[in-house]
């Protein structure tokens, strides 16, 4: 039989399938897997992968739903708070948007059976305001980021000085009304300039507050100048008693030596509680995969979410799902290189010198980075691991 017509029943039909959202009972959220059909869900359940996946989620179940209810929650207020602002809004419009992405949680696996629970949830915690009307739940987001809050109260602090100036002008113009309420506005008599006795002199005396005024702006800068030489001879006095009696200053540290000392001791201080890294060779410990992957060595090829990581096995060639509890780190041979995992050189590569196995520690050179060529020293086992 030739291949199918590009615009034949069949083929439309398979296009549409593969593309947009299909049922909801059909998809795993633990595989993150979007089945077809009840026969593809069916096969994809007794798939060896899904089992692993059940295993590890036994393990304690409570910590995937908060992990997905989290997942949930942040990416529904995200989506609120920049598609609608502060807007009030229907809850299924919002609901819709955000499952119209292929790739969304969703919501049955989550602490909340129902749209109209999660509403509630938002609103008893404070992260939204909800109000139920004959057409539904309505919901408000409620801003509470820093910056927007200041914004808020610069605007509303330049409303208040606006309306403060408004008020004195409309005081001040009332005061001025009320003073001239009552009184006639006097306007100015011009006169001419007559001489009662034609025998008095017109006298000017001008000399007497100009010499007074020189006098006193010669003191002035005659005690100006003297106080002058005075502090000009107590610095020079000072600055010598201080370069016969002290030792020359060390050198000023530079801004770039100055900022590398900072990075660095926050470096030291910093440690985190997450430590995959890709590319690094770590060793499988759970037993809940069975003795097939108990103890084997494998390769981290991809980081999820900085507690979760995709091996491959090195044996087998099989990639896991692992959660950084179920994994633990190699430490190679002296000369191998390794990366440090955690504390201050997190990230770096390195050249493993020894290993203190009375302290648990090892001691590496850093090989990368501004730091290449130091030495660190009492490295613990869990903060490096060997290089692919």
């Amino acid at each position: 039989m030739g291949k199918s017509d590009f615009l034949s029943p069949k083929v439309i039909a398979n296009r549409i399938k593969s593309k947009g959202l299909q049922k909801l009972r059909w998809y795993c959220q633990m595989c993150q897997k979007q089945c077809r059909d009840e026969n593809g869900f069916k096969c994809h359940c007794m798939s060896e992968s899904h089992q692993r996946q059940l295993l590890l989620a036994s393990e304690n179940p409570q910590q995937f739903m908060d992990y997905f209810s989290e997942e949930f929650r942040n990416d529904f207020l995200e989506l609120l708070r920049r598609r609608y602002g502060t807007k009030r809004v229907h809850n299924n419009i919002v609901y819709n948007e955000y499952i119209s992405h292929r790739e969304h949680i969703h919501m049955n696996a989550t602490q909340w059976e129902t749209l109209t629970d999660f509403t509630k949830w938002l609103g008893r915690e404070g992260l939204c305001k909800v109000d139920e009307t004959p057409k539904g739940w309505y919901i408000q987001y409620i801003d509470r980021d820093p910056e927007t809050i200041r914004r808020q109260q610069e605007q509303e602090k330049k409303k208040k000085r606006d309306l403060d100036d408004e008020e004195k002008t409309a005081k001040f113009i009332e005061q001025v009304r009320k003073g001239l309420e009552g009184k006639e506005l006097e306007m100015p008599v011009y006169t001419e300039l007559n001489r009662e006795n034609e025998e008095v002199k017109v006298a000017f005396n001008l000399n007497k507050g100009a010499s007074t005024s020189v006098t006193a702006s010669c003191k002035t800068n005659v005690l100006g100048q003297n106080a002058l030489k005075m502090v000009g001879g107590a610095v020079k006095r000072k600055e010598a008693t201080h370069s016969s009696g002290q030792p020359k200053k060390k050198k000023k540290k530079s801004a770039l030596d100055e900022i590398m000392e900072l990075e660095e001791e926050k470096k030291r201080t910093s440690r985190r509680d997450y430590w995959l890294q890709p590319e690094i060779i770590v060793k499988i410990v759970t037993k809940k995969l069975g003795e097939k992957y108990h103890k084997k060595k494998a390769v981290v090829k991809e980081v999820i979410d900085k507690y979760t990581a995709v091996v491959r096995v090195i044996d087998s060639g099989h990639k896991l799902k692992l959660d950084q509890t179920h994994l633990e780190t190699v430490i190679p041979a002296p000369g191998k290189k390794v990366m440090v995992l955690n504390g201050g050189y997190r990230g770096n590569e390195g050249i493993l010198e020894s290993i203190n196995e009375k302290r648990f520690s090892v001691t590496i050179t850093i090989d990368s980075g501004l730091l290449k060529g130091r030495r660190v020293e009492d490295t613990q086992y869990e903060d490096v691991s060997k290089l692919v």
